[in-house]
């Protein structure tokens, strides 16, 4: 008895991958961490602006610097990354794609002097700001691709800095 063409299982396509893109838009494999990818990338994008902060100790105008390089980064590289990353997972949105939440978590940190009680802060109002979605955030993710990605993500950095703004005014 021999397998016709139509009765042979043929093994399943393996996902195709574009290696630069899934590497930017799980930002280095953080997004892959279980529970809460979202979580991973807010924290490895913390302990990134922490590392240089610690290694490196730069004047408050250096670490702002470098955290604008981080945000120019993380936007222009991760909006193609994200769009090819969701196009090629089949889905809008994924939760792997994290590179946004780095973005939104480093313009959380803009002006925050480099202690881990500001980043700690920073990193709550950030991920508050980045579940709840107030106006305009939800409104952001229906952008098309990688812009409905990543810009949502930067509207919650920007409501988490307004906050964390005010609250080192009232606590200085």
């Amino acid at each position: 008895m021999t397998n016709s063409p139509a009765t042979v299982r043929q093994p399943p396509e393996k996902q195709q991958r574009t290696a630069w893109a899934w590497t930017i838009a799980t930002f280095f494999g953080a997004g892959l961490g279980k529970p809460g990818p979202g979580t991973w990338g807010s924290v490895a994008a913390l302990l990134l602006w922490g590392a240089v902060a610690w290694l490196f100790h730069p004047t408050p105008n250096g670490l702002l610097l470098v955290v604008f390089i981080g945000i120019a980064l993380s936007i222009a590289c991760g909006v193609p990354a994200a769009t090819v990353a969701a196009r090629e997972s089949g889905r809008h949105d994924p939760g792997f794609v994290v590179i946004d939440e780095v973005a939104g978590q480093w313009i959380a940190l803009i002006g925050s002097p480099a202690d881990f009680r500001h980043g700690v802060i920073a990193l709550i109002l950030f991920r508050l700001f980045d579940i709840t979605k107030p106006f305009p955030a939800r409104q952001l993710e229906r952008l098309p691709d990688g812009w409905g990605i990543v810009f949502d993500d930067v509207a919650a950095g920007l409501y988490a800095l307004g906050v964390a703004s005010l609250l080192r005014l009232w606590i200085h």
